[in-house]
């Protein structure tokens, strides 16, 4: 019997990127693939985004598994390299820069190299995480423009750190900087992460680098992937493992946090922490087993989570399959549950959940 599973639904990966080319239908697309593709598994992940123009991943290790799956697509290393001795292997891979700090900058123009290197600057617009100060990118953007180990189209980009939130103003203050910084430079330019692919069409430039939205997720405060059109591409699933019948007033899983005020009946299903799951998860966090609603009960375990089914006038049995979550219970919902973010969840599954991916009938 199959247990915790993760089932990655390829049509709905293309039905995603299509809404995505259909809001921002002049934007190339920079599909972003760093951790695992969200954990949806990094290469047969890009090897079915094969329409988008670029991809994304954030370490040079990330980029070199691509290339050995056989990707020929641009690849851009979001965090740039760390190392001196990363720039040929960059060069050998056809794998594009960003460059964010003095380090980098200087490590490239004393390199050794047979041909240029294409490469995005990066200036902080208010994220102050990566990026170069305002008052450098000129100087920056000069100093990458007389590099004979630079190709001459030098991309300018920057990050948002608001955009999830539509009433806060800090992204259209972003905006407006990276507006005035690049305005007499003749480059291509890209701002817009998910977030700001949906809720801010100013900023989706010449190329916008879509993430958690490509995985029908939503990138918005309070929202789900329904509300923008997205499908969810990751179905969580595993299996009912034992039925049994909790007398009242009686305490279930480590430390007691939850008793029964009636006479019950608990599914156990074989998921926990170890699959992923985050063990924080509260009493009531659905799951949905034979198309009904129920809720976790006691603490997550490792392996086991304990779910009140109350009188099974669903008739569920041992074996039965159970959504953790998916397209019938969004992630966002189950990461509201836990006082975590979408994010987090996807990328926290673990090797021990087997993965089958779903390929579209032809």
């Amino acid at each position: 019997m199959k247990l915790a599973a993760a089932e990655i639904d390829l049509s709905a990966l293309a039905h995603n990127l299509c809404c995505i080319k259909q809001i921002a239908p002049n934007a190339k697309v920079m599909a972003v693939l760093k951790a695992n593709a969200y954990g949806h598994g990094l290469v047969t992940i890009a090897q079915h985004l094969q329409k988008a123009d670029a991809f994304a991943v954030a370490r040079i290790d990330e980029a070199l598994a691509l290339r050995a799956g056989g990707i020929t697509n641009p690849i851009v290393l979001l965090e740039g390299f760390f190392n001196a001795s990363d720039i040929p292997i960059l060069l050998a891979n056809n794998f594009q820069a960003v460059i964010h700090n003095e380090e980098q900058l200087y490590a490239l123009e004393q390199a050794k190299l047979d041909a240029p290197i294409a490469t995005w600057l990066k200036v902080d617009t208010g994220m102050h995480r990566l990026g170069v100060e305002p008052q450098q990118l000129n100087a920056f953007y000069h100093r990458l423009k007389n590099s004979n180990n630079v190709k001459q189209q030098i991309n300018l980009m920057t990050h948002f750190s608001c955009a999830d939130d539509t009433k806060n103003t800090k992204t259209t203050e972003q905006i407006a900087t990276f507006a005035r910084l690049v305005d007499n430079k003749q480059e291509q330019v890209c701002l817009a992460n998910s977030a700001g692919i949906i809720g801010w069409p100013k900023s989706h430039g010449d190329w916008i680098r879509p993430g958690l939205m490509l995985y029908g997720v939503s990138p918005m405060q309070h929202q789900i992937a329904h509300n923008h059109g997205l499908r969810p591409v990751m179905k969580l699933i595993t299996r009912v493992i034992a039925i049994r019948r909790l007398p009242a007033n009686k305490p279930v899983g480590y430390g007691g946090r939850w008793q029964s005020n009636k006479e019950t009946i608990l599914a156990v299903v074989a998921m926990g922490y170890g699959d992923g799951y985050p063990r924080h998860a509260k009493n009531g966090t659905p799951v949905i087993i034979k198309g009904q609603r129920f809720g976790i009960v006691g603490s997550v375990s490792m392996d086991m989570i304990t779910v009140d089914i109350g009188d099974n006038q669903a008739n569920i049995h041992i074996g039965d399959e159970v959504e953790m979550w998916g397209p019938n219970l969004p992630v966002e919902e189950v990461a509201s549950h836990a006082d975590t973010i979408p994010y987090e969840l996807l990328c926290n599954v673990t090797p021990r959940v087997s993965y089958e991916y779903l390929y579209a009938k032809q």
